[in-house]
């Protein structure tokens, strides 16, 4: 049963994208003094971490109210994790890549960025809410749900210590170095997104 553990730090650790976010916390915190950005990553990682578990529990539940089966959603949720996979390959993706115009130009002008952009989308965002939303559902026993949120915690902590440690991070990968790690997760996504794509039609009885 512990072999979920691993895949659902892959997959959270891919879809959320500490790099990335650490990339785009490191900029629009330009300027700011180290408490103000300690604070400012404490209630970023707070927020998306209380956000994600809110559908990790929530989401089948949501799923069931508006009458949308498990492995339509499976099936779903991997399109559009193949969606960002294709994204990360391609060294197109950026941590703003699930903000609209206008809520860029927003964010530019926004004295508190903590829970915009920051928290979401940049951290919890499409994919990763679509992502704990599928990893619970393959969790069938308390102890697998137990698992898919100790991998979450994880995932949120070193995201939380990415945007604290951002400008010594950057540094040290520099613009080729994001673009490898983030090419590395495309790959690695893509092949979680196939197996929910699979998971999702073999449950759905259309092979059958």
């Amino acid at each position: 049963m512990f072999h979920i553990f691993p895949t659902a730090l892959a997959t959270l650790f891919v879809a959320v994208g500490p790099v990335e976010v650490a990339s785009m916390f490191l900029a629009l915190t330009a300027g700011f003094s180290v408490v103000h950005r300690r604070k400012l990553a404490i209630m970023a990682a707070t927020t998306a971490g209380l956000v994600l578990l809110a559908f990790a529990f929530g989401g089948i539940k949501l799923l069931s109210l508006i009458d949308v089966g498990l492995p339509a959603f499976r099936t779903a949720g991997g399109v559009l994790l193949l969606m960002v996979a294709a994204e990360l390959l391609l060294a197109k993706h950026t941590a703003l890549s699930s903000i609209t115009t206008v809520e860029e130009n927003e964010a530019k002008v926004q004295t508190d960025i903590a829970i915009f952009p920051l928290a979401i989308p940049l951290t919890a965002g499409p994919g990763s809410m679509t992502a704990i939303v599928l990893l619970m559902g393959k969790a069938h026993t308390v102890i697998d749900e137990g698992l898919v949120v100790a991998a979450l915690a994880v995932v949120i902590g070193v995201t939380f210590l990415s945007m604290l440690l951002s400008d010594r991070l950057m540094k040290i990968l520099g613009i080729t170095g994001a673009n490898v790690v983030a090419r590395v997760s495309g790959i690695l996504l893509a092949a979680l997104a196939m197996q929910f794509i699979f998971d999702g039609l073999t449950a759905s009885k259309i092979f059958s």
